[in-house]
């Protein structure tokens, strides 16, 4: 089987070297490169060809972002960033996977002593799902941002503090997530989120997203009542459970061991929904690597909650939604799209007439 080429980019020998030995220990990988700089790596990319590169953000002579714009423009190809846990950092980050990037992982410490084969299988991880990654050309002028038109809730419903959405997702789900949440009206029904994400992103994450929908978005500190237009994103360190105190949901918090790999887990997330909230929630499963969720969604179903997944054509990796589609947990697929639209259809009894069902 031909490994996957990697060219590692980055001003950092010390980091270089690094990355070279956690990739090159893997089977299935070898870096066939590593540049210094975005000009030396524009033509060892000419030259080498490599499958995934992995890109630093602050770099001499060209910035990372910089060059990840040329390169979606005139050469797309799965990019995996490695990135400083630091708040520009994070901000630059995902301005990165609007740009077209893969994925992220954050930058290793150079004195890691223990920890590192965890550090290894991560970054393999997401290197593998780079690699069958759908990459997308960015236009001129374009920075792949979805245009949005806030959708309305039927006016014959009021909204329900019972009602839920609950969405997971993983590979690709920063930016899939945010064209969903974009379009929902701000008094939509409550939402949970479990998207895999190291500790130290997801609180810039939810501020960004607070920042570009009309809902507001926030990091979950647990303990919160479930409230109609807010949504709640597991922490990078936590599971993120639904709980009921009375007649009130609320969002409990987990430090329990990982689940498929991953804390937070989206089966953690979706297994708690279908415990406490049956027919009031609305499923989805939006673009990831992986199975995590599968087990989750078919428990919802099973509980009489109805299950959207994200269509192949609109994913950047169509894992998380092949697996749960494959063990019968989903009554529709949808492209990304039309998500916002058909969430708020199911969440309010609607029948969609353009629906794929399954």
């Amino acid at each position: 089987m031909k490994k996957i080429s990697v060219l590692v980019i980055d001003d950092s020998a010390l980091i270089r070297k690094l990355l070279t030995e956690i990739i090159n220990h893997q089977p299935d990988m070898e870096v066939i490169g590593a540049a210094p700089d975005p000009l030396v790596a524009r033509e060892m990319i000419r030259t080498l060809n490599p499958d995934v590169l992995t890109l630093d953000v602050e770099m001499p002579r060209m910035d990372g972002l910089d060059f990840l714009e040329k390169l979606m423009r005139l050469r797309p190809m799965p990019v995996v960033m490695v990135s400083t846990l630091t708040e520009r950092g994070s901000e630059v980050t995902f301005r990165a996977l609007e740009l077209g990037a893969v994925d992220f992982v954050a930058k290793p410490k150079i004195d890691i002593s223990h920890g590192l084969e965890a550090y290894g299988d991560e970054i393999a991880r997401k290197i593998r799902a780079a690699s069958v990654a759908r990459v997308r050309h960015l236009e001129p002028n374009n920075t792949n941002a979805t245009s949005s038109k806030t959708l309305q809730i039927p006016q014959r419903h009021a909204v329900s503090t019972e009602k839920l959405i609950v969405i997971g997702a993983s590979t690709g789900g920063t930016e899939a997530i945010k064209d969903v949440l974009i379009n929902l009206p701000s008094d939509c029904p409550g939402i949970l989120i479990a998207q895999h994400m190291p500790p130290g992103f997801t609180r810039s994450f939810a501020e960004r997203l607070n920042r570009l929908c009309k809902i507001r978005v926030k990091e979950s500190e647990g303990g919160e009542r479930v409230l109609p237009g807010h949504a709640y994103i597991a922490p990078g360190h936590s599971h993120l459970l639904l709980k009921k105190n009375g007649a009130n949901y609320v969002t409990e918090l987990s430090q329990a061991d990982p689940v498929n790999r991953h804390r937070p887990s989206v089966d953690v997330l979706f297994q708690s929904v279908a415990e406490h909230a049956g027919k009031n929630a609305v499923g989805v499963i939006l673009t990831g690597m992986g199975k995590d969720g599968a087990a989750g969604m078919l428990a919802m179903q099973r509980a009489g909650i109805y299950n959207l997944a994200q269509d192949e054509a609109t994913c950047v990796v169509f894992g998380m939604p092949r697996e749960a589609i494959a063990v019968g947990a989903v009554d529709e697929v949808v492209p990304l799209q039309e998500m916002a639209g058909c969430i708020l259809d199911q969440a309010f009894g609607s029948v969609r007439r353009a629906a794929v069902r399954i």
